[in-house]
């Protein structure tokens, strides 16, 4: 037998398990580690966010482009950007139109908003932008509008 009494006597009164200390020190070292992923990742999301918003807003300006060389105009204020999916109401321009769209479906911006059309344009012909994060004209950080004038686009 390779244990005797004594020795067994004195595994069964070991006690297993964590103290309390060493618990919360687990728990604070958790806590500090997601501080710092958090720290380090959310700017990352917002840049993100507006680097989507700049190429939809690319996609949604060629898009505007093939419909203006194929239908040989720009989509009216009226039709806005609708008129990149969905075919004109005029019998003529409908046969212009290409099955499928220009475009398969309107994206919204990373924050949940329809992307904004206007011509023309304050910036150029036409102008294509997001509102931001706040959804409102204007803004700053990450809030500000995000347009096709950005030269940060380019």
């Amino acid at each position: 037998m390779l244990f005797d009494k004594t020795h067994r006597y004195r595994l069964e009164n070991v006690e297993a398990g964590l103290t309390l200390i060493e618990i919360m020190v687990v728990v604070v070292m958790i806590g500090l580690l997601a501080t710092v992923i958090v720290i380090n990742v959310l700017p990352s999301q917002n840049r993100a966010m507006v680097e989507k918003a700049r190429a939809d807003i690319g996609q949604l300006e060629n898009a505007l482009e093939m419909h203006r060389l194929i239908m040989q105009r720009y989509p009216t204020l009226d039709e806005g950007l609708d008129a990149l999916v969905n075919a004109p109401a005029d019998v003529r321009l409908a046969q212009r139109f290409p099955e499928g769209g220009f475009i398969k479906r309107l994206p919204r911006d990373p924050w949940g908003h329809e992307y904004q059309y206007l011509i023309p344009g304050e910036y150029g012909q036409f102008d294509v932008w997001s509102m931001g994060a706040d959804g409102r004209e204007g803004g700053e950080g990450d809030d500000a509008d995000i347009g096709n004038w950005d030269p940060a686009r380019s």
